[in-house]
């Protein structure tokens, strides 16, 4: 469990057991979610949540809680990409969100633990160090509080130089939550089974929902028609761990970043805890060991660390590395999604939430910056190289489940091991626990038909194509798909 959710409880909410009516259905109870709620609420508008789970208990319950604009090395790059003008509302954008967070605290004066730090992105190695002075030079030049640094930084391995942003935040996003989400009319364990976009009706296992508003705030969007997001996101995989450090270790002052994402650490202090991540890697691609490596990691640069909470965290990533918010389609006026945060999903669920509810009231508040996350866009040149890494782990993943017959018997299956195998007949996914119980699932997702691959670290079987996640009993854990794969007979 995560840090975060083990210290905030939030409210329990009734399942959805009959037909609705609301304004504005806003499906997905995470921070995008309850954010475009509570925003819709301060007009009057009758907004009605449905979750699939409890509230808060996918990614936003499993952040790092960082509220900044510095959002890894993007700035240098999206100015390569898209250009000046659209960068620097991008960078608007962000900024407005935090200080919308600033506000809210305030005004609230809810007690969150909100915290002004700076934020850096570093690397330890001489190659990153030109991006990160490129970086650097970019985002002053769009306004931003930014300045180079060159050397050792408070951190207990050798750094070659960073980044920093100042003026930024981090939070409990739990106790947060907790205060905005009183008088929001929201349900949980009710998932939404099926939408006619037409009638604006939505199907859930509790009842219907007819609504003027359909708001998208899943993550991954379900629906395969008409927005094909499936064509356009995959999905990462990161994990972080809650330690309690020795007195006399470097408390951080901000948080920190390595350039080298996937191989590097990600730092920040909670309190007296430290939170210690890294490990990312595309969503069915862990052969195991990244909570073991950071563990070891965690024990090597602070000696006599208690681990204290250890979890991991999924987001969505568009071909452009921009958020995927406003108008579904081009043919469903009413009917909205928020999506591709990149790991960045607390500055971006206020953004979504900001653009959704503003277009919702027929607002221009935010005109000046939504083309930039304009879900119709296409750019080559910024999404070419993306769109060939997705199209090809489609491929791959299709073509597996298709034709690939594995070898291994289920004899060969030790005690708490989870294989593709050949079983009477059929592929199959098999998960052996500690008693020496077998399990066995279809290895076909449910979403899509890609083969499902075994996370070791997590006991679940991922989809590396679009990212859906299911227990070891093939029960659904994350999205986009919505069925089980607990069953043989496809």
């Amino acid at each position: 469990m995560s840090l975060w959710l083990d210290t905030c409880k939030l409210p329990e909410y009734d399942a959805l057991d009959k037909d609705i009516e609301c304004d504005v259905l806003i499906m997905g109870g995470g921070l995008s979610g309850i954010l475009t709620a509570f925003l819709l609420k301060q007009k009057g508008v009758d907004a009605c949540i449905v979750e699939s789970d409890r509230i808060a208990s996918g990614t936003t319950g499993r952040t790092t809680g960082k509220v900044t604009i510095q959002h890894g090395l993007c700035y240098h790059n999206f100015l390569n990409q898209i250009g000046r003008e659209k960068t620097l509302m991008y960078k608007i954008a962000n900024d407005e969100a935090l200080k919308t967070y600033r506000y809210i605290v305030d005004k609230l004066n809810i007690e969150c633990d909100f915290e002004t730090k700076p934020a850096y992105v570093y690397t330890t190695e001489p190659k990153y160090a030109e991006a990160i002075k490129e970086e650097a030079e970019v985002a002053k030049d769009l306004g931003i509080d930014a300045e180079y640094i060159e050397g050792k930084l408070p951190l207990p391995f050798p750094t070659e130089c960073a980044v920093k942003f100042n003026n930024q935040a981090q939070f409990h996003p739990l106790k947060f939550i907790s205060s905005i989400i009183q008088g929001l009319k929201i349900y949980e364990k009710t998932k939404v089974l099926e939408i006619d976009v037409e009638k604006h009706v939505a199907r859930t296992t509790g009842g219907k929902i007819k609504a003027r508003h359909i708001v998208f705030a899943t993550g991954f969007p379900f629906n395969y028609t008409p927005g094909y997001y499936f064509l356009r996101m995959h999905q990462k995989r990161s994990y972080l761990l809650a330690l309690e450090i020795q007195s006399d270790s470097p408390q951080l002052d901000g948080m920190y970043l390595d350039a080298n994402g996937e191989n590097g650490f990600t730092l920040r202090m909670y309190n007296r805890m430290l939170l210690f991540g890294g490990g990312s890697h595309r969503t069915g691609e862990n052969s195991g060991g990244k909570y073991d490596y950071l563990i070891q990691s965690a024990n090597k640069y602070y000696p006599g660390c208690r681990i204290v909470h250890q979890w991991s965290a999924q987001d969505c990533v568009s071909l452009d590395n921009i958020p995927y918010i406003g108008q579904f389609s081009a043919s469903t006026p009413n009917i909205f999604v928020t999506t591709g945060y990149r790991k960045w999903g607390m500055t971006g669920s206020m953004v979504g939430a900001k653009i959704v509810a503003d277009m919702i009231l027929g607002q221009n508040d935010t005109e000046n910056y939504r083309e930039v996350f304009n879900p119709q866009r296409f750019n080559l040149s910024a999404s070419a190289v993306n769109l060939f890494k997705d199209t090809v782990k489609a491929v791959k993943g299709l073509a597996k489940e298709k034709f690939t017959i594995p070898k291994e018997e289920l004899k060969e299956v030790n005690s708490g091991e989870g294989k593709v195998i050949e079983y009477l007949g059929k592929k199959v996914g098999v998960y052996r626990d500690d008693e020496g119980t077998v399990y066995t699932v279809s290895t076909k997702c449910s979403h899509l038909g890609c083969q499902l691959e075994w996370n070791q670290d997590e006991k679940s079987w991922d989809c590396p194509c679009h990212g859906s996640r299911f227990d070891y009993k093939g029960f659904v854990i994350d999205n986009p798909a919505i069925h089980p794969v607990n069953f043989l007979d496809d």
